[in-house]
């Protein structure tokens, strides 16, 4: 089964580090796509780079930055392929935003519909 290993960080962690400590965890986060079952994955930009679109009577509301105003932001995903739920886990505590005080969701992909 394939899981979406979504990352959540608090907005500045990652800046708040020096420059050396960034590269070493960025080198860490590739390293984990190299890893079996990770079928792919990417960071995002900033969550200041944001456009959020709401319908608002039946039109579509552009409006800068994102849905809700909240601790941790979305930072990033990996897709992983895993056995079981428990092979997930273990592949999400490894991601580096956990041990930055971020938190990873775990959820299964949907299959195509038959």
């Amino acid at each position: 089964m394939q899981y979406a290993l979504l990352i959540y960080t608090a907005p500045g962690t990652v800046e708040a580090l020096s420059p050396a400590e960034q590269q070493a965890l960025s080198v860490e986060y590739y390293a984990l796509r190299d890893e079996p079952g990770m079928l792919g994955g990417a960071g995002l930009q900033p969550v200041t780079t944001a456009t959020t679109v709401r319908l608002a009577d039946g039109k579509p509301l552009v409006t800068d930055g994102p849905f809700a105003d909240t601790k941790e932001v979305f930072g990033g995903y990996y897709l992983y392929e895993a056995d079981n739920l428990d092979q997930a886990i273990e592949m999400a505590a490894r991601i580096p935003a956990v041990r930055l005080g971020g938190s990873i969701e775990v959820r299964p992909v949907r299959g195509k519909a038959s």
